[in-house]
């Protein structure tokens, strides 16, 4: 099997599935770096938009630090060429295509354009005292909302497409990364920025849109559920050669406040995004790629808690699970209900 992206996405199905019961909604997922998108909302993603709903994706920074899988291009990584955020662009537009969001090009949406803000690393790595690093986005101000950078950037482009919910990581990041804690903090205050404004009639992006505020900018949160994640791991059966095997406390997870039940086709165009970020993960089903031309298969039992495996560059084996999970911020259950569809609850 060869990592060919056009070809998941057929299998994906991606034109056909569920009733088109959500158009004319509009959902913004906020990541930090390409793979994200992927790793816990690309199933979500995908059920979404063959229900209908207009799903764009905002990028906040290009993955510079990110580690490399397989030999071909470690000459990539910052501490060498430092080329590495160039190059996941691409594996981010084939990405958002296999998940069929952003449009009917699928081009990426650069928070303040690509290049502007640089992946920060973990927190005490160099990376946090890079200038363009992306939580050092309101440094050249006093610090205050007013003069972060990024915030006014999000606060436009979230005023430009009126999503109804957007989505991005809990307070912690989900696992701490910096870069998410920042997603997380400006997504929370532009929603706030953009819900006050509207409310007040000094935001134009609303008005005439027939779009009442009230319904516009409700955030949630993508988490990984603790009884999902318990139950996927129990799945796996074979955990491929030289990647180890997981135990529950190895990877954050938290209890949700409801789940996106994923069909086959989801199922499939989530592997597909994961596949398309080959620098970064690696999916245990036997295909390879000329980024990683090694093949990894593991093995999951029949009881639907898993769909296969896939790991980081770690090699730790995670479980590929049939439902991602969420938690309301300002979102409503009505909101989630719409979100999670029939299937969802």
């Amino acid at each position: 099997m060869t990592n060919d992206v056009s070809g998941d996405v057929a299998r994906a199905g991606l034109n056909t599935g569920p009733r088109m019961d959500l158009v004319g909604k509009r959902v913004v997922f906020v990541h930090a770096h390409p793979d994200d998108e992927a790793i816990t909302t690309g199933g979500t993603i995908s059920r979404l938009v063959r229900r209908g709903a207009q799903v764009t994706v905002v990028t906040c920074t290009l993955g510079e630090l990110g580690e490399v899988i397989g030999d071909a291009y470690q000459g990539l990584v910052a501490d060498e060429a430092d080329q590495l955020g160039g190059f996941r662009v691409h594996e981010l537009g084939a990405a958002l295509a296999a998940l069929g969001c952003n449009g009917p090009d699928h081009a990426p949406v650069h928070l303040g354009g690509a290049g502007r803000w640089r992946d920060s690393g973990m927190a005490g790595d160099k990376g946090n005292d890079d200038e363009r690093a992306f939580i050092r986005s309101g440094a050249a101000g006093d610090g205050s909302a007013g003069d972060d950078e990024a915030l006014a950037q999000l606060i436009a482009v979230l005023g430009e497409l009126r999503p109804h919910v957007v989505v991005t990581y809990d307070a912690d990041g989900g696992y701490g990364h910096p870069d998410h804690i920042h997603a997380h903090e400006l997504t929370v205050a532009a929603c706030a920025a953009l819900r006050e404004s509207a409310g007040s009639g000094s935001f134009g992006g609303a008005a005439g849109s027939g779009d009442d505020p009230e319904d516009l900018w409700a955030t949630m949160w993508t988490v990984t559920d603790n009884a999902a994640l318990a139950a996927g791991l129990e799945a796996i059966t074979v955990v491929p050669d030289a990647w180890t095997r997981a135990g529950f406390d190895d990877l954050p997870s938290v209890d949700s406040d409801f789940a996106v039940v994923l069909d086959d086709r989801d199922i499939a165009a989530k592997a597909a995004s994961l596949r398309a970020h080959a620098t970064q993960v690696w999916v245990g089903d036997g295909s390879v790629g000329t980024v990683n031309p090694a093949a990894a298969v593991g093995a999951v039992d029949d009881s639907g808690a898993a769909a296969g495996v896939w790991a980081l560059s770690n090699l730790v084996c995670q479980p590929l699970t049939p439902t991602e999970h969420y938690r309301l911020g300002t979102a409503t259950r009505a909101h989630a209900d719409w979100f999670a569809g029939p299937a969802g609850r």
